[in-house]
C-alpha cells in the first residue's frame, strides 16, 4: 500500500500540519475541506499510521505524525527542487559549469564571482581547473571545459572566440638576498642573462618551441605557480609573478620588485580573456559568470599591455 503514496498526499499532509486545520489547508491548496480530509484518511490507511488526533475541534499531529512530517517536508522540497531544475535545464541552463583558469588570473576576482554564483545558481555545480599557457586552451578544444579564462592567447585556433575580462599586473621579483635585488636603477637584459630566471612552462603542446617573456638563457621551468613562488622567496632565481600573489611579500620585504629596463615604466599588464568554442558558447550560468569576471568598462585597457607573456 505504501507504494501508492502520492506527492499530492504528502503536500496536503504538510499543508494540514502547517495551517492547523483541514479547512485552512484546503484554502491554501485551493480545494475543499472534504477533499483534504479524504486525502489524509487515505494516507493514514495506506501508511497504517494515525497522523492526526481528531478528538478535538482541530486536528493535532500525533507523535508518529510529527516524526513523519520531517520526511514529508524533505520529499516535497526535493520534488520542488527537481521541478525547478528541470525547468531551468529545459530553458537552456547548463547541468554543470566547467571552466579552466589561467594560473595568473587574480584569485580575489574569481572568489568574488564564485561567492555570488552560488546563490544565483544553487543547483548548478561548478568545476574549476587551473593551468597555464596552452594548457588553458586545451580542455576547451577537447570539450572538457565550457570556457577558459586565459591570459596568453597567441595564435588562438580559429574555432575559438574570445571576450575581454579583467587584467592582472605582473611584477618581476627576487629575494632580497638575490644579486639582482641589490642593483640600483633599471637592470639591462644583458645582466638578467647572468642569472637563473624561473619560468612557468606549458604542459600542453600548443606553445611548444615558443617563449613568452623569457629574458635569460638560464631558466628553471615549473608548471606550478606555488612552487615558483616558494623558489623565488628562497632566492633560487628571479621571475615574474601576479602582483596580487606577492603583494604581502613585497610589503613584508620577503621579495623585492626588480626594475627591468626592457619592460614598460607604466607596468606590465596581462589582459585576460574568456575563450570558448564559437559553435558551443556558454549557457546562461556560464554567461553570468563571464560577466562577473570582467572588469568595468573604464578598466578595460591599461598601459604596458603585455598579451601573451608568462615570464
Amino acid at each position: 500500500m505504501l507504494d501508492q503514496l502520492t506527492l499530492d498526499q504528502l503536500r496536503t499532509f504538510v499543508a494540514a500540519a502547517d495551517t492547523g486545520s483541514f479547512s485552512a489547508a484546503g484554502r491554501k491548496l485551493g480545494r475543499g475541506q472534504s477533499l483534504v480530509s479524504q486525502s489524509m484518511a487515505n494516507l493514514e490507511n495506506q501508511s497504517g499510521i494515525k497522523l492526526f488526533d481528531r478528538s478535538s475541534r482541530y486536528p493535532v499531529l500525533t507523535d508518529a505524525g510529527r516524526a513523519l512530517l520531517a520526511h514529508a517536508r524533505a520529499t516535497v522540497a526535493a520534488a520542488e527542487t527537481f521541478k525547478a531544475q528541470a525547468r531551468d535545464l529545459a530553458g537552456g541552463l547548463e547541468p554543470e559549469v566547467s571552466i579552466v583558469l589561467d594560473v595568473l588570473f587574480p584569485i580575489p576576482v574569481l572568489t568574488a564571482a564564485v561567492v555570488a554564483f552560488q546563490p544565483a545558481f544553487p543547483s548548478t555545480p561548478l568545476r574549476i581547473q587551473v593551468e597555464t599557457l596552452g594548457a588553458v586552451i586545451a580542455p576547451v578544444l577537447d570539450g572538457r571545459c565550457a570556457f577558459a579564462v586565459a591570459g596568453a592567447t597567441p595564435l588562438l585556433p580559429p574555432e575559438l572566440a574570445r571576450e575581454p575580462l579583467c587584467q592582472t599586473e605582473l611584477v618581476m621579483v627576487a629575494s632580497p638576498a638575490h644579486a639582482l635585488a641589490r642593483r640600483n636603477g633599471p637592470i639591462p637584459t644583458a645582466d638578467l642573462a647572468e642569472h637563473v630566471q624561473l619560468v612557468l612552462t606549458d604542459r600542453s603542446e600548443l606553445t611548444k618551441g615558443r617563449e613568452f617573456g623569457v629574458f635569460s638563457p638560464r631558466t628553471w621551468r615549473l608548471a606550478d605557480l606555488g612552487a615558483k613562488h616558494a623558489f623565488l622567496r628562497s632566492g633560487l632565481g628571479w621571475g615574474g609573478m601576479p602582483l596580487d600573489a606577492v603583494a604581502d611579500d613585497l610589503a613584508s620585504g620577503q621579495l623585492v620588485r626588480l626594475d627591468i629596463a626592457a619592460l614598460p615604466k607604466s607596468g606590465l599588464f596581462l589582459p585576460m580573456w574568456a575563450v570558448y568554442p564559437i559553435e558551443r558558447p556558454p549557457g546562461p550560468a556560464g554567461r553570468w559568470l563571464i560577466a562577473r569576471l570582467a572588469c568595468p568598462a573604464s578598466d578595460s585597457s591599461a598601459p604596458g599591455n603585455a598579451a601573451g607573456s608568462s615570464p
